[in-house]
This record gives C-alpha cells, sequence and structure tokens, in this order.
C-alpha cells in the first residue's frame, strides 16, 4: 500500500471550484500517496488567525489550495468594497501565513482577472497584474486579491516558501453560486432563465449583452489545479483560460443558456444597468506553452452540463 505523503488542504472547499476538485480526484485524477481535506467556513472562521492556526494544526497539510474568499457579483461589489477588501485580506494572511508557520510545501492560491488594470492593453497577461488601478467596481476585491501576489514573492525571498497562484478567467459550473442577485453572471442567468421558463415571461438580462468574457468550466480549472500544484513551479501566477478566441459576449451566453434551458421566450436586455467591464481578454500563452494539448469542455457543452445540474438540483442550487 503506498504511503501518503502529501495532505492536500483545500479551503474554500464546499464552493464552486473545491468542489470540481473534489469530483476530478474522486473521478480518478487522485494519486495513492495524496490525502486530500475540504474544509469550509464551517470548520474555521479563516478572519481569524486563531481559528486558521488551528485549523492547520489539527490537519498539518503538507500542501495547501487556497480557494477560500469573500466573492460576489457586480452588484455586491458595488455596495460593498470595503467589506470585500478588509475580510480578503485577513483571510489571505492568515492562510498564507499559517501555511509558513506550520512548515507547508506549496500554497497555490486562487486570484481572478479582475485584479489587473481597468485601462491596459489587450489581450492581459501575467507580467501587468500591478501597472494600474483595477476598474472602480471592484477594487477593494481586486486589490486584496493582488496582496497575494505580493505576499508569495516575499515569502519566497524572505523564507524561500513555493507559494504560487492561479488566475482564472470567469468560471463556472456545478455547485455555483446561483443567486440573481450576489451571483456572478453565468450562473445568475442560468437562475433567470429557469424562472422564465416557468412563468411563461421573457427574459431580462442587465445590460447591453455586449461586453465579452472567456469562461472556463470548473472541472477543467480543477484539471488545472492538480498540475499546478503537482508541476508548476513558479512563483509568478499562471492565467488559466481558455483562448482568446473562445471569448463570448454576454448576449451569446444568454443564447446558450436558453438552448440549454429549452427557453424559447424573448430576450431582453435591461440598459439601465451597469455593464462592468467591457472586457477583459487574457492570454493564455503560459499555460499553453506548458500544456499545449490541453482539452477544454466547449463553452456549449459545459454550460449544457452545467444547466442539467442546476435543474436537477434546483431546491438547493437557487439559493
Amino acid at each position: 500500500m503506498t504511503e501518503v505523503t502529501k495532505r492536500i488542504l483545500v479551503t474554500g472547499g464546499t464552493g464552486l471550484v473545491g468542489r470540481a476538485i473534489e469530483k476530478v480526484v474522486a473521478d480518478g485524477e487522485g494519486r495513492t500517496d495524496e490525502e486530500w481535506i475540504f474544509v469550509s467556513s464551517r470548520d474555521a472562521d479563516l478572519t481569524s488567525s486563531s481559528e486558521t492556526k488551528a485549523l492547520f494544526e489539527r490537519h498539518r497539510p503538507t500542501h495547501v489550495i487556497h480557494l477560500a474568499a469573500m466573492v460576489g457579483g457586480l452588484f455586491k461589489n458595488l455596495r460593498s468594497n470595503l467589506d470585500f477588501w478588509r475580510t480578503n485580506i485577513h483571510i489571505n494572511d492568515n492562510v498564507l501565513h499559517s501555511a509558513h508557520e506550520s512548515g507547508v510545501q506549496k500554497v497555490v492560491s486562487c486570484l481572478s482577472t479582475c485584479i489587473f488594470p481597468d485601462k491596459t492593453t489587450y489581450p492581459i497577461d501575467e507580467t501587468m497584474i500591478h501597472n494600474g488601478p483595477p476598474h472602480s467596481s471592484n477594487f477593494g476585491y481586486s486589490y486584496a486579491k493582488r496582496m497575494i501576489d505580493v505576499q508569495n514573492r516575499g515569502y519566497s525571498e524572505q523564507h524561500g516558501r513555493r507559494f504560487t497562484a492561479v488566475i482564472p478567467t470567469n468560471v463556472f459550473g456545478p455547485h455555483d453560486n446561483f443567486n440573481i442577485e450576489d451571483g456572478h453572471v453565468l450562473p445568475g442567468l442560468i437562475h433567470k432563465v429557469y424562472l422564465a421558463k416557468q412563468s411563461g415571461s421573457a427574459l431580462t438580462v442587465w445590460g447591453t449583452g455586449k461586453p465579452r468574457r472567456q469562461f472556463i468550466y470548473s472541472l477543467d480549472l480543477a484539471r488545472l489545479f492538480l498540475w499546478v500544484l503537482r508541476e508548476y513551479d513558479e512563483v509568478e501566477p499562471i492565467i488559466l483560460s481558455v483562448g482568446e478566441e473562445d471569448e463570448v459576449s454576454i448576449r451569446e451566453a444568454a443564447e446558450a443558456i436558453a438552448e440549454a434551458m429549452e427557453f424559447g421566450g424573448e430576450l431582453v436586455f435591461d440598459t439601465t444597468k451597469s455593464d462592468g467591464q467591457f472586457k477583459k481578454t487574457a492570454s493564455n500563452a503560459k499555460l499553453r506553452r506548458y500544456l499545449p494539448e490541453f482539452q477544454f469542455t466547449p463553452f456549449r457543452k459545459a454550460v449544457k452540463e452545467t444547466c442539467a445540474w442546476f435543474n436537477t438540483n434546483y431546491a438547493n442550487a437557487r439559493k
């Protein structure tokens, strides 16, 4: 029997990406020398340094995938930028410092493409994170996430730690936050289509439908997380994304969802609502240098699977 040499602690383990990693590991991507521990806010309040330290002492991880964060869609960010800043700064500092103090070999943290400068050239790449202020709509979250990159460099230079980060584009999939008010655009649209279909009404999409996004399926991201944990040795972050050619507009995303949900009603765009950033096209050239053969799930297939999961799990998913 293979001895377990890696104890991998996943913070935010019951969220969208954590559940995807858990599924991918269970479906055969896990290795016999690995023990996976998925924790959530029920296990520890990561804004508390003492609770975070106790969590690390209890599980004694050798590796950490750090997903835990205060997250939300455009409108929640607009209302609560300070809360996003303070909560995420506390969580990240506590997790990384506890990892350092307990001798964790490697930490992979999760950032977001919203951390990039608002005024920039496209496509954005890993060298451009700190080149200017992020979009004003979610500056609290963005700056807090940027600081993980600063901390990773500090822990590397001062203590020789292997702490790094990934930057996914817009993630979606089963176990997402499908709350219409506070969720991200794609799960929010899935819930809206479901309700419009039930009531026989039109589908109202917030904004013009023109902004463009690169969407990555959570199960694809999970497979890439495992590769980063096991193989990627740079401190500098790496963008995990589909190619620039796979960018879709919000209108196209809404149409794909309507098709997957067999919704035949009208699509209406409420242009009184904010669009947020028009685009944040990211280059996956660095990823492709490492993994030229990686196969992403086609967008419409991933949307169809996510909609099917939502329909089956509606009672819990809509919360």
